[in-house]
């Protein structure tokens, strides 16, 4: 074995990675599309392409240590990133719905585990204005290992979340090389034992955010609605008359705190509120952990107030942009404004009742699997509003990031779901046909067994931290079919 068995040890679900945040793509100047347009940022770069790849039947039968500098990639074959390697030729695709596609025996997987050896040569300029650099992977599955320049980086798992490592002193000026051990299945693989076809691979973007020595880590962004006695907003236009919206920014820092300026757009680019903090003192966030780090205390705020809002719906998904800037870079986000409430068991959006007409939906492509294209999630948007839907599950994990955003822009409600299905447990016990009897045990092995506390906490914060400032988001799930227990009341709390 060239890795420690981290795919196997419920106490290592993540080494090195920062702890979760909200999704964004920082700049040193505004962008102008920051949905379909997000390569344009000169922070951004991508390590999307052909990689160098080699498939292995089992972890074993990889005895060289194809991660070193000087090793000879020459007679490897060449995929791309992103990918699922069953779609080019490797390993067999597998349809499955509640059994495993293993022997149960959590946490251990079989010794036949396949993996692929990713290996891939980039130029990196420095730049002395965003010193920093920080690599995401945003989707991988099952698990990985990650070295640059023949020195390990760390190692992740939870197939549909972004995993973050800051590779500040891993990177040098001019030629990098970069390497990644994929394995098909891990102990997080009991987790995600969902109802469609089974694929692995680097199968979600991968790249490098140039960041300044000091800036925002992470930010919430949320609303507060005055009605001016009003009972609700204008359910055709959206717009609040004689109301106001008050949109609170929290923000916490790495490297240091910082001031920051914000700016509120309308949809036509008017600037309609602006603030400013000087960041509280002490705490920031810590350049890396061996753990998903608990929650990390906001240590900054700001509030934007506007006059005769335009609400948020999805029959007018109308937007504000908002504007972070520090001294050394602009984060920009998509900004509506809504409020949910709920009287008598019905959900209100903005004061006026909401009727859910949707479905759910997989990442799903015969040709290119689970690595689905914007134009592809644009194609599936287009043809759920031809049919009137409003609303979409994200069944059963976090889709890319794009994605929200896009239903952000179009108008849709989601029910935001986390990577956690263990449906297979029911099916362990087969001495009894007694559906209660069955559903007791079902979360006897996982979703009940505190052993899986953490792993199913994670699974949950990666979910919420990722995509908390979505507007379309109005419901979140903690999962499907994984039975209940302990486990996700702590999640829950």
């Amino acid at each position: 074995m060239i890795v420690p068995r981290h795919y196997e040890d419920l106490s290592v679900l993540h080494e090195n990675t920062m702890p979760d945040r909200a999704y964004y793509i920082p700049a040193s100047v505004r962008q102008k599309d920051i949905v379909m347009e997000r390569e344009s940022s000169d922070r951004f770069q991508s390590l999307d392409g052909v990689w160098k790849f080699r498939y292995y039947d089992s972890i074993y039968d990889l005895q060289e240590e194809f991660y070193r500098e000087d090793y000879d990639t020459s007679g490897y074959d060449e995929i791309p990133v992103p990918s699922c390697w069953q779609n080019h030729g490797y390993d067999i695709h597998q349809y499955t719905n509640v059994r495993y596609p293993f022997p149960m025996d959590p946490p251990y997987v079989p010794q036949e585990n396949p993996c692929g050896a990713y290996v891939r040569h980039f130029t990196y300029e420095k730049d002395a204005a965003a010193p920093r650099a920080y690599l995401n992977f945003e989707g991988v599955d099952s698990c990985f290992y990650i070295w640059i320049n023949g020195v390990y980086v760390g190692y992740s798992q939870v197939s549909h979340s972004t995993s973050e490592f800051d590779v500040t002193d891993r990177l040098r000026e001019g030629d990098n090389v970069i390497a990644v051990l994929v394995l098909k299945w891990c102990d997080g693989s009991y987790m995600e034992d969902q109802d469609k076809f089974r694929m692995s691979g680097i199968f979600r973007s991968v790249y490098l955010l140039k960041r300044p020595g000091q800036g925002i880590f992470d930010y919430f962004v949320t609303t507060e609605l005055d009605y001016g006695g009003a009972t609700a907003a204008q359910p055709e236009t959206g717009i609040l008359r004689g109301g106001s919206a008050r949109v609170r920014v929290r923000m916490n820092f790495f490297g240091g705190n910082v001031p920051v300026k914000a700016a509120l757009y309308d949809a036509d680019g008017n600037v309609i509120a602006e603030g400013s903090s000087e960041a509280a003192s002490a705490a920031t966030v810590a350049n890396g952990s061996t753990t998903c780090a608990d929650e990390t205390p906001y240590t900054a705020e700001l509030t934007l107030t506007v006059k005769d809002p335009v609400l948020w719906n999805p029959e007018a998904p109308y937007l504000y942009r908002l504007m972070l800037k520090t001294e050394g870079e602009v984060i920009e986000e998509q900004t509506g404004l809504r409020e949910i409430t709920i009287r008598d068991a019905v959900v209100y959006l903005n004061g006026v009742k909401v009727l859910f007409h949707g479905t759910n939906r997989h990442d799903s492509d015969p040709v290119n699997g689970f690595s689905v294209t914007l134009e592809q999630i644009l194609t599936d948007l287009r043809l759920m509003k031809e049919h009137n839907m409003n609303c979409i599950r994200t069944s059963h994990y976090p889709n890319r990031p794009q994605f929200y955003q896009l239903c952000d822009r179009y108008g849709f409600l989601l029910i935001d779901e986390a990577d956690n299905e263990s449906h297979g447990t029911n099916n362990i016990f087969m001495d009894t046909t007694d559906w209660q009897v069955r559903c007791r045990r079902w979360s006897a092995p996982i979703a009940n067994n505190p052993l899986y506390t953490e792993a199913t906490v994670d699974r949950t914060r990666r979910c919420v931290h990722r995509d908390k400032n979505r507007p379309s988001v109005v419901i979140w799930s903690m999962g499907n079919e994984c039975g209940f227990g302990c486990t996700f009341e702590e999640a829950l709390r």
